[in-house]
């Protein structure tokens, strides 16, 4: 069966220097790493020291209060170090890697002869489980509940965002054996949403809800698209997983191995030939951009610009990642850009510039702010980028007085701090709304659970 949903609220922002769909590979990186950082609410403790040896597979570190959730390796070699902050808490695992890897052999298996626990065990012990994320809260999701519904978003909306079908181009089986092993983990359905303007193999995967999206971002959202089709309420719980995650579970079942291949798109306005990489889970942003960025000064953000985290060439892609971009550093500033329509290369919302009148124009943007923080006054701006049927402004200001009740009333079940990309982008207050609903989702876990 197939729906359509078509969203009208948004703001799609085109940005210079989006990947074309050519795929190459890269150097292998000599350090990897796993970032437990990466996975929200989870308190890793180690299973391996230092100089400790590992396969491809094996277990690195588990959940403090699960301890049959794992993370892997994604290669074989020794562990280098364990970097550890504040109160020791461990920020990244860093693992010396071989030339080639060995990987641990989970056996190859039969998804209609597995029992839902017994997906769920195989999931744990092969590091596949932390894929699989939950909403509300945006955590991993926890083996204990059963989730009402399955959700798997391939429409890509953000800016410079990378193609999920193309990224998937030779994994069409993996992916259906992916979704197939899904199907045994919830008693509702699996709903697949994709772009409904383009033909896709999309089309052809059995066994889950199909829906057709179009829209401005951010219709690709997956909190967006489980808004429209199966709304989260107080109690529920609902997965998310990316879709070449989707098929990394399907590739574990059919091959018996855990897969750190990813696809990763190297985009933005600095980068000199904008394409598609094959890399490793844990490779370091150094030798996925090592000669590929033009001169000057750029920040490299791993995600795309709108939700996307700043990264040094030391540290690893991010791990639920598939776009690496670059875009110019925001320290320059225009003589008199207060004025409208000051800069030729400006784009806005509002019609303080022309950028309405371009509508097919790709923007050049840097990361300036362009304003510092002020008064937060309703405005009605962050309404027209929410397609979500909550207030987000009183839902921001019950979140930064940690009004529990309020925070419900408003709509925090139904978000994740994505869902306030552009309202960081649009705000004219200039205010970081997703690290006030990321405080507030934690606060929510800690008081309600």
């Amino acid at each position: 069966m197939s729906t359509g949903i078509k969203i009208k609220k948004g703001l799609s922002i085109k940005l210079k220097g989006r990947a074309q769909l050519n795929l190459s590979s890269i150097n292998r990186s000599k350090i990897f790493a796993i970032n437990p950082p990466n996975f929200h609410g989870i308190t890793p403790k180690m299973a391996l020291r230092v100089g400790d040896k590992v396969q491809a597979g094996d277990t690195v570190f588990f959940a403090k209060n699960n301890d049959k959730m794992k993370f892997v390796s994604p290669v074989s070699g020794e562990i280098k170090d364990i970097v550890r902050g504040a109160k020791r808490k461990i920020l990244s695992v860093k693992i010396l890697a071989n030339q080639e890897d060995s990987f641990r052999d989970f056996g190859v298996q039969s998804i209609d002869k597995l029992s839902t626990q017994e997906v769920k065990d195989l999931l744990l012990e092969a590091g596949c489980w932390p894929f699989i994320k939950q909403r509300p809260y945006d955590v991993v999701a926890s083996p204990e509940d059963t989730p009402k519904a399955i959700f798997i978003s391939a429409y890509a909306t953000a800016p410079l965002a990378a193609s999920h079908e193309f990224a998937l181009k030779g994994k069409e089986k993996d992916f259906q054996a992916g979704v197939d092993t899904l199907t045994k983990l919830t008693e509702g359905k699996v709903h697949l949403s994709f772009n409904g303007d383009s033909a896709s193999f999309f089309n052809t995967v059995k066994g889950v809800e199909i829906h057709q999206v179009t829209g401005k971002h951010p219709a690709g959202n997956v909190g967006v698209q489980i808004s429209k089709i199966d709304p989260i309420n107080s109690g529920d719980r609902v997965w998310v997983v990316n879709p070449q995650d989707v098929a990394a579970i399907g590739s574990l079942l059919l091959n018996g191995k855990f897969d750190p291949q990813r696809v990763v798109a190297l985009a933005g306005s600095r980068v000199k030939n904008p394409q598609y990489y094959s890399v490793t889970l844990g490779a370091q942003v150094a030798d996925l951009v090592a000669d590929k960025l033009l001169e000057g000064n750029h920040r490299i953000i791993s995600g795309n610009p709108l939700t996307g985290e700043t990264v040094t060439l030391q540290d690893p892609i991010g791990y639920y990642d598939d776009l690496v971009s670059v875009i110019p550093e925001g320290n320059q500033y225009r003589f008199l850009g207060w004025l409208p329509f000051v800069g030729n290369d400006r784009f806005s919302m509002s019609r303080t510039s022309l950028s309405f009148l371009k509508a097919n124009k790709e923007f050049d943007l840097d990361t300036n702010l362009n304003g510092e923080e002020r008064a937060f006054v309703v405005t009605g701006s962050m309404e027209k980028v929410m397609p979500i049927d909550i207030y987000p402004m009183q839902l921001l200001k019950a979140t930064m007085v940690e009004d529990i009740e309020k925070m419900e009333n408003y709509g925090i079940y139904e978000v994740a701090p994505e869902d306030f990309g552009l309202i960081d982008f649009i705000s004219p207050s200039k205010i970081e709304a997703q690290e006030i609903i990321r405080k507030g989702l934690d606060l929510m876990i800690k008081e309600v659970g």
